[in-house]
């Protein structure tokens, strides 16, 4: 936390556990005296010996995504507030969606691969006249999540034709944006590129599955910012050693890769580790939405990123 940070919870007594030490390490009589807490990740469950031991416990201000890890039934059962810095974290992410999604349209990947094996040609072959670049490609968006959302917001500028599946997305809402909303099988046909930006859930989980990557078009690529559960791997590795399609993930499932991942070694597959999200000075935004939201509590107002019992268990 930044100085800036600590001048906005300048009127409150301020505990700061050590990296090192977990918050049930802490004495009872501190424990005891605590009302509100800035968790971030790594945070160990709050469960209920732990809130036993913090009576006085009433909000939780979480500078990462997901509460689910953190949060537990006697949670809620409490009363006790949560809010999510899920908003702050979209735009890193959707900024490397978007990256990935430009790259993706310049054929980088496959022009690394054809440099290394042949050097440099007079001409590639992808810069033909009627390859798009980014001047004219479809790209497909497979959920409209916090991070779905603000993806296509930055994509308005660009002179690309923009596809959106979501069973729960409102068509009279996208319409003005010149974004078509289509099931999910027209967007894996129509699209050069499809980002992920669905939730993982029973219903989503393994959503993209070996029909849905034959659906695919030829040369197609996909980005994964999302979660690696909504990707059948198996399937994704057998259309990737085809040739068919190229990926870019950024997570993936399990977590870390194993060593002998065919994911790290086939050329049409560019992974990083789950580094999409907010890093360096990024996560400084997260800061200030979490003690913006502990400033509402504290005056009384109306928390805007207040995650409920409902959509913690149902997206994390």
């Amino acid at each position: 936390m930044g100085d800036a940070q600590r001048n906005g919870l300048a009127a409150f007594r301020l505990l700061t556990a050590e990296p090192a030490a977990a918050p049930g390490d802490l004495p009872d009589s501190v424990l005891a005296e605590i009302e509100l807490v800035i968790a971030g990740w790594g945070c160990p469950p709050l469960d209920e010996p732990l809130l036993d031991r913090m009576p006085k416990l009433r909000f939780v201000a979480h500078t990462g995504s997901a509460v689910k890890p953190i949060v537990s039934p006697c949670f809620w059962s409490r009363g006790i507030r949560i809010s999510s810095a899920a908003a702050a974290n979209a735009r890193p992410v959707a900024e490397y969606a978007l990256a990935a999604i430009l790259w993706a349209n310049k054929q980088v990947l496959a022009t690394r691969e054809f440099y290394r094996d042949k050097g440099r040609p007079h001409r590639y072959p992808w810069t033909a006249p009627d390859t798009p670049g980014n001047y004219g490609p479809t790209v497909g968006i497979l959920g409209a999540s916090r991070t779905g959302r603000e993806l296509l917001r930055l994509l308005s500028p660009f002179d690309m034709t923009v596809l959106l599946a979501d069973p729960y997305a409102n068509a009279e809402e996208f319409s003005d944006a010149n974004i078509r909303l289509v099931d999910r099988d027209e967007l894996a046909a129509l699209s050069d590129v499809i980002s992920l930006h669905a939730p993982l859930t029973d219903e989503t989980r393994g959503i993209v599955d070996a029909a849905f990557l034959a659906h695919m078009k030829q040369g197609a690529t996909l980005v994964n910012t999302a979660r690696g559960g909504l990707v059948d791997q198996q399937a994704l590795i057998a259309a990737l050693r085809d040739g068919r399609i190229s990926a870019i993930l950024d997570v993936t499932e399990p977590e870390p890769l194993p060593p002998d991942s065919p994911l790290l070694s086939l050329p049409n597959a560019f992974v990083t580790p789950h580094v999409a999200g907010a890093a360096g000075y990024e996560t400084r935004r997260l800061a200030d939405l979490a003690i913006s939201e502990v400033l509402r509590f504290h005056r009384g107002e109306p928390l805007l990123h207040e995650v409920s019992q409902r959509h913690a268990e149902q997206f994390g």
